[in-house]
């Protein structure tokens, strides 16, 4: 169980460090009042150790790179506090990546995708063994990350464009590039996603008979990103619209029975949908993290050009120190 601790873009230049703090603070409070069954994890080992004992892992992503303030130092010590995916913007742009509300027609993306800094911290990400999260991003911005990144990515609550063309979901010609990743999209299960209205059903989800030709949203990203590039990122405490019979995670084995009536899964094979997929790309990043750690990369001590804050910046004091 990934806990988002999302902060809003509101909060941009102003105490958005704060408040995400304060987020991950609760998750651990919340993890260990109720551990066991709730167990902190933070690593693919601790995630397959906590299963075989029926725990529950909870994991940390925070939700936008706004919660950074610009800053590598805060993208660190979240690290150090346990989050292991960073979704790289929110539904707001940072001063350094483009999100996907500038694919929206008759918008404008500010940066094309990903600024020389974006790309650092894709970097440093790859070396501290964080997930980057392309979740929201604009597709230039997928597109840079891909290109940078030496770890898989994924997209941690997305379904697929070509059956919703909504600017949150993944393009066919990325799910290629994802799938030589060897990354990760999570299918999200907001209706608006899945069909571009408030409504839809397990078969939206899965099969959605009504597009024959290019399946549902599961089955429409496994065909072309692969069956290893599949998995499942409802999204249930951030969506106002949930499928007829997908309501919660108590619905789940109704979503299995549903691919396994069509004949096209196996039990091998849904078992990476369920999360096998997921330690996969966990381990490639820890991998990664250790490949670039026996390298000797030291840590990036870059810092954001002035020119992309365009005079904005968080209240500061002057000359600190």
């Amino acid at each position: 169980m990934f806990w988002a601790a999302y902060v809003p873009c509101e909060s941009q230049f102003k105490d958005a460090v704060q408040l995400t703090l304060e987020q991950i603070d609760v998750i651990r409070r919340l993890t260990e009042k109720y551990s066991p069954p709730l167990t902190f994890c933070t690593s693919a080992q601790e995630i397959t150790e906590a299963h075989e004992k029926n725990h529950l892992c909870s994991l940390i992503g925070v939700e936008g790179g706004h919660s950074l303030a610009n800053s590598l130092p805060v993208l660190r010590i979240l690290y150090t506090l346990g989050v292991r995916y960073l979704t790289l913007t929110s539904t707001c742009n940072t001063q350094w990546a483009d999100s996907s509300l500038v694919d929206v027609p008759g918008r404008k993306p500010e940066h094309g995708g990903l600024t020389n800094f974006g790309k650092i911290i894709v970097k440093e990400m790859n070396r501290l063994g964080m997930l980057v999260d392309l979740s929201h991003v604009s597709v230039r911005t997928m597109k840079a990350a891909l290109e940078v990144s030496k770890a898989p990515v994924i997209f941690s609550h997305s379904s697929a464009r070509a059956l919703c063309n909504s600017t949150r979901n993944v393009p066919d010609h990325i799910l290629a590039k994802l799938g030589l990743n060897g990354g990760l999209v999570m299918v999200n299960f907001y209706s608006q996603f899945l069909t571009c209205k408030d409504t839809a059903t397990i078969a939206d989800a899965a099969v959605h008979y009504y597009i024959v030709s290019f399946g549902a949203h599961i089955n429409h990203i496994r065909g072309i990103a692969g069956v290893d590039s599949v998995g499942l990122g409802a999204g249930y405490d951030g969506i106002n619209f949930t499928p007829k019979g997908l309501e919660d995670v108590s619905m789940y084995p109704a979503l299995f029975a549903e691919l396994i009536s069509t004949g096209q899964w196996t039990s091998d094979e849904l078992k990476k949908l369920a999360g096998l997929n997921l330690l996969r790309v966990l381990r490639a990043v820890e991998k990664v993290r250790d490949d670039m750690a026996k390298s000797g990369v030291e840590p990036y001590e870059d810092t954001i050009a002035p020119k992309y804050l365009k005079g904005r910046s968080n209240c500061t004091s002057q000359e600190p120190f």
